[in-house]
């Protein structure tokens, strides 16, 4: 009986976090106990060394207790032996600081439905990224890596579609991107040269053609290409001539490569709109050619590092 509650756990907790990814108004809660509420609703704190995963390691993902969105690999936890589970790193966008009430702490929230989970401390030296998420066992639930793959198998069949991006330092544009509703996944590369396999070292010499360039898979049922591309203007200037920020040459130019002559049309709609708003876009709109993935090092940069992009920011533009 045991097993069946908590499989029926687990297919709610994926159907709401699809459902909030996919822009649902409202998010399905799970109904909870009067602990779990005085703990995630009302911010309270579980008795250290009290909770069921301070010390599990078993490989997987953890999830928000009410209402399943992704929060934390398996990968990141570690043992700092406070008393409750802390992981030095979140799933990109799913995790939000706010300023404790206490005046002192940072507490972390679900982006995605507001439930408290604990609070986040730096400096501390536990890891590398010197980053401690103190959490509540009673604030997660918990996805054991083989059933995540089925899930996921399936989630690879759905309809997806892929857009490539150059906009300046492809670190900065990955970063945004990540956080965008209907984006399944992105990668980094080079894309628009005359080069076979060309390196960052090569592309940074400016006699390869290549952009910086970003490759986004999406699901269009979640999130249309105009959305898509909507975001791609506001998180770089489209003004700027074969630079961005303070990033200078050919490899940072603005472009737009599209995969369909609908992706085309809707890049050039978006750009006369932009025009007819006193903008004097620079950006290209140019058909998509091999795309030549980056080195792993240049992959998911700014998550790894635990930074921030230094000329990317969203201003809002349409």
């Amino acid at each position: 009986m045991e097993k069946r509650v908590e499989a029926l756990i687990l297919v709610f907790s994926f159907l709401f976090f699809f459902q909030a990814m996919a822009g649902e108004n409202k998010l399905k809660f799970r109904q909870l106990t009067p602990e779990e509420e005085r703990v995630i609703v009302h911010r309270g704190t579980e008795p250290p060394f009290s909770g069921k995963y301070v010390n599990h390691h078993e490989d997987g993902t953890y999830t928000c207790k009410r209402c399943g969105a992704l929060l934390f690999r398996s990968d990141t936890k570690f043992d700092s032996h406070c008393g409750w589970p802390s992981f030095d790193d979140a799933i990109p966008g799913a995790v939000e600081r706010r300023p404790d009430p206490d005046g002192v702490r940072t507490e972390i929230v679900c982006a995605a439905c507001g439930a408290h989970l604990g609070h986040v401390f730096e400096g501390e030296g536990f890891t590398p990224k010197n980053t401690r998420y103190c959490v509540n066992s009673i604030s997660l639930s918990f996805i054991p890596a083989d059933e995540q793959k089925a899930v996921q198998s399936g989630k690879e069949k759905m309809q997806t579609e892929k857009a490539y991006f150059a906009g300046g330092c492809f670190w900065g544009v990955e970063y945004l991107f990540q956080k965008a509703p209907g984006v399944i996944s992105t990668r980094v590369g080079y894309m628009g040269g005359h080069t076979e396999n060309p390196t960052y070292e090569e592309v940074c010499t400016g006699t390869t053609g290549h952009a910086e360039t970003v490759e986004v898979v999406f699901d269009p049922s979640a999130a249309s290409y105009e959305e898509i591309a909507k975001l791609f203007f506001e998180i770089h200037d489209p003004t700027q001539v074969n630079r961005q920020g303070p990033d200078v040459g050919e490899q940072y130019r603005s472009v737009v490569f599209y995969t369909s002559e609908a992706q085309k049309k809707t890049a050039e709609k978006l750009i006369e709109i932009l025009k007819r708003k006193g903008y004097k876009v620079a950006t290209s709109v140019e058909p998509a050619t091999t795309f030549w993935e980056a080195e792993k090092y240049h992959q998911d940069y700014y998550v790894r590092k635990g930074g921030t992009p230094y000329c990317h920011f969203r201003q809002k533009r349409f």
